[in-house]
């Protein structure tokens, strides 16, 4: 379903799942304590406030967060300078961890010619030596 982490539609990615899952609209009703229209409004939301994604997030038991997360990964530039967060209290994300789907995205982007490794190194920030790990260790010989 998800073939561009750059461009999301998060209400179109719920529906899925509950059409995935077969979900009972009462009992998405119930669960987020709203009408029908609402529900169906939601779907049609490009973004939703995050207290409503944790919530569809239970119902569907599936993490909607990660995929802004896979997009962070994806397009955020790399930081330069780190001033200003010797002193956060708030805790420190490793950039580089690469998952599952996140590997699967960029080798699919090369198998199908969207992208060449020199693209996906400038435009992703993905080391070459990590990029060649991943197609050795991946790809099918």
């Amino acid at each position: 379903m998800i073939t561009n982490f750059k461009n999301i539609h998060i209400g179109k990615l719920i529906h899925f799942r509950v059409s995935e899952n077969k979900i009972d609209l009462q009992r998405i009703c119930r669960f987020l304590d709203c009408t029908e229209n609402e529900v169906n409004a939601m779907y049609l939301q490009e973004d939703l406030p995050t207290n409503i994604l944790m919530r569809w997030s239970k119902l569907l038991e599936y993490d909607f967060f990660r995929i802004y997360s896979q997009h962070l990964i994806l397009y955020a530039p790399p930081s330069a300078v780190t001033h200003g967060t010797e002193g956060s209290k708030l805790p420190k994300f490793r950039k580089s961890i690469y998952t599952q789907e996140i590997i699967a995205f960029i080798l699919e982007l090369m198998k199908a010619g969207e992208k060449t490794r020199r693209q996906i190194v400038d435009e992703y920030g993905i080391p070459n030596s990590t990029l060649n790990r991943w197609i050795s260790k991946y790809s099918p010989v």
